[in-house]
């Protein structure tokens, strides 16, 4: 997907910033619509521009990518993330897309089942690329979107703040949000430097497409395009994910984060994956192959967001930048979820954003919380730290069957 994008920003020729001045898609304080710079186009990002437009904010989106394009990785739009895509209209087309996965099928290292459990409730799994591309398509008739550049600098003042992009382009907008995921610039500018407010989890998650031939249900590798495929050996596990015509292996496994660790860095990342599944049965050996040739892997450290508030000033931040917890696909819903929140609350104390911001807060958070408490939960569910606790799961699952 492309979309049709209009300027937003004006290069200055004397390189200071424009102050003062109304320059196209944009507005300053004094003027009767608020100014909302939205970094990131993602989930959340497109999410929070499609119902600031509808609430009548001059909203313009930069996205780092030149396109939308994104991983196709299954999420979740769960819970009260469904109506919010209800009342977007879009709900129906991301039913049309779902995956259509009914049930997780556990193995043993020789493919054989040990039990399976129902993938059920209300709510939508889709791809990744999907998700956000319907989001970016909507938000796209309400807001403005700048491909291919980002923040490189912001300055608050009591009336604005002040930004710089990377392509030498600036302006002033109201408001800042940033919506650029767990490694986010705007947090970063905002609330201080990584290391102090993102704690790793003991795990690594990478995730690489498969093709239909490797996939294919003669394989073995995928003998039902409703059912995840997941095997465990202690303290990894390797899913593999029908994605609805697109395949997905992905590998979790636990282990301390390295000194030099560097979430931009494949070679690392391929070699982090060979070393923690050397040995390990089953079909392993041939998806690593699948891994060492691919230029499509995502890999990082699964990680939880800390902040003691999602704000400062004129700056505030939502989904995985706020409050990432995304290792069951789960981040999707609370994305969407804090973007309504946060569209909502600026809506209603309009000129009023720290109140706003307060708002918006104390509603969301308390949903993050009970998300963050899950996930050691679920981890030891899915990824047994241990030979031990390996058999003890299946044996709960075998009993769980019967």
């Amino acid at each position: 997907m492309r979309l049709r994008l209009r300027p937003s920003f004006a290069v200055v020729d004397d390189g200071r910033p424009n102050c003062g001045r109304l320059l196209p898609g944009m507005s300053t304080s004094s003027s009767s619509s608020l100014s909302v710079l939205v970094s990131g186009g993602g989930i959340a990002g497109a999410t929070l521009a499609f119902w600031l437009g509808r609430y009548g904010f001059d909203v313009t989106v930069v996205e780092r990518a030149s396109d939308l394009r994104s991983s196709g990785n299954p999420v979740d739009v769960r819970d009260e993330a469904v109506a919010v895509t209800r009342e977007m209209g879009v709900l129906p087309r991301l039913q049309e897309l779902s995956t259509g996965v009914t049930r997780m099928c556990y193995i043993d290292g020789r493919g054989r089942r040990i039990g399976a459990v129902g993938m059920g409730g209300s709510g939508v799994e889709i791809s990744r690329r999907h998700l956000a591309s319907t989001l970016a398509e909507a938000a796209a008739e309400r807001a403005e979107f700048v491909q291919g550049d980002m923040i490189e600098t912001m300055e608050q003042h009591a009336d604005g703040v002040e930004v710089a992009l990377a392509g030498g382009r600036r302006g002033r907008f109201d408001l800042v949000v940033g919506a650029d995921g767990t490694h986010s610039g705007v947090r970063r500018m905002a609330f201080g430097p990584e290391s102090a407010l993102v704690s790793h989890l003991g795990m690594f998650v990478g995730t690489v497409p498969l093709s239909d031939t490797v996939a294919d249900t003669s394989s073995g590798l995928l003998p039902d395009r409703r059912e995840i495929v997941l095997f465990n050996a202690a303290g990894r596990a390797v899913s593999l994910h029908p994605a609805g015509g697109e395949p997905v292996a992905a590998f979790i496994f636990r282990g301390g984060l390295p000194a030099d660790f560097d979430h931009r860095d494949t070679d690392q990342h391929k070699r982090m994956l060979d070393g923690a599944y050397q040995g390990v049965g089953w079909r392993v050996p041939e998806l690593l192959d699948i891994v060492k040739d691919s230029d499509a892997l995502y890999f990082d450290a699964v990680s939880r967001v800390t902040l003691p508030a999602w704000s400062s000033g004129r700056v505030a931040v939502v989904g995985d930048a706020a409050s990432s917890v995304s290792l069951f696909g789960d981040g999707s819903t609370l994305a969407v979820m804090g973007a309504k929140a946060l569209a909502d609350a600026l809506a209603e104390h309009r000129g009023d954003h720290e109140r706003a911001f307060r708002v918006y807060e104390a509603a969301h958070r308390p949903v993050v919380t009970a998300r963050h408490r899950n996930v050691t939960r679920g981890a030891r569910w899915l990824i047994p730290d241990s030979r031990a606790g390996l058999a003890a799961r299946n044996l709960a699952l075998r009993a769980l069957n019967r």
